[in-house]
């Protein structure tokens, strides 16, 4: 490898803007995944992965830590008067807001459509195919995860 080519990877992957994102988006999934352990959530192996790799929903919000932590790095990297900031600080608002709102709203129309869609297919009406009831956030599990990436963007930012 070209030592131009490798030493834009050692740049990019050293990144405080990319650590940030990454280590709050794998710390967010870590704390939901020993937090489900302890409350016996997890049935099995598959569980425990698919919960540490790419589960949505659940304490702390792993796209609110994301974000957050994005918005907070650059911030102090670029300036609060950037237009990058100003930017990610617009991505961060609708992420937070889908996240709390659309997709906890999704989701809970979702539970009653399949209730409602049971109780048909068992009194022989319709037959009935469930629908994906996507699992948005209550405001606490959102404002833990900007907590969360809201540290990890200054410690990554700062040291």
């Amino acid at each position: 490898m070209p030592s131009q080519a490798r030493l834009q990877l050692i740049t990019f992957f050293s990144n405080p803007v990319l650590l940030s994102i990454i280590f709050s988006w794998f710390g967010a999934q870590f704390i939901k995944t020993i937090l489900s352990l302890f409350a016996g959530k997890v049935k099995t192996i598959k569980d425990l992965f698919s919960l540490l790799l790419w589960r949505t929903g659940g304490m702390p919000s792993s796209h609110s830590a994301l974000v957050t932590s994005l918005c907070t790095s650059i911030g102090f990297r670029q300036g609060v008067d950037s237009d990058i900031f100003l930017l990610s600080l617009a991505f961060m608002l609708v992420v937070i807001r889908d996240a709390v709102g659309v997709r906890r709203s999704s989701g809970n129309q979702a539970k009653v459509l399949n209730k409602l869609g049971k109780q048909l297919q068992d009194k022989d009406s319709i037959e009935f195919t469930p629908v994906k009831e996507v699992q948005g956030h209550k405001p606490l599990e959102v404002v833990m995860g900007c907590l969360l990436g809201l540290f990890t963007g200054i410690a990554f930012s700062t040291l």
